[in-house]
This record gives C-alpha cells, sequence and structure tokens, in this order.
C-alpha cells in the first residue's frame, strides 16, 4: 500500500462497463512527511475519498481485488481514508 492525497476528480460520461459506479481521482504519491513523490496518478475510489484527503491506495493486479468485479481495467485503487500519521523516531 502506498499514501496519497487526493487532488482532483476525472469526470467520464462513458467509460469501461466494469467501472461503472466508481469515481475515478487523480492521486499524488507522497511520503509519510507527506511531501510529493513522483507524478499525479489515477486510481478508483472505493471508499468516499474526496479532494484534499490523505488516502492509502494499492497498485498493480492488486488494484482489482477491492472492486465488486473479476476483472476491470485497473491499476491503482483507493482503499482508505488516513486519519492521522504518526512518526516516532
Amino acid at each position: 500500500m502506498y499514501l496519497g492525497k487526493v487532488i482532483g476528480t476525472i469526470w467520464a460520461t462513458r467509460k469501461y462497463e466494469t467501472l461503472t459506479g466508481y469515481k475515478m481521482q487523480f492521486v499524488q504519491p507522497i511520503n509519510a512527511e507527506l511531501e510529493k513523490l513522483g507524478e499525479p496518478i489515477v486510481a478508483l475510489d472505493t471508499v468516499g475519498a474526496g479532494p484534499g484527503e490523505i488516502i492509502f491506495y494499492v497498485t498493480a493486479s492488486e488494484a482489482v481485488i477491492p472492486l465488486d468485479v473479476d476483472m476491470a481495467p485497473c491499476d491503482a485503487s483507493i482503499v482508505g481514508i488516513v486519519d492521522s500519521i504518526n512518526i516516532q523516531s
């Protein structure tokens, strides 16, 4: 799982049939200090996250697991909303 911040929503009037009902969000990957890592990605929202929220997401073949379908063209899925981050050094 990876940390990210929702930075926007994608609106699509048409999309692949198995993706119907899922919101597509722009996610900026971040580290535990909330610093940007790389370029934004598109992830399917399975938990109701909104812009500005810190989330965690999964990628690759695991991205389909939280969906209610067996197969879907999905590379990343949002699977949780972060309440807090505590770093101990």
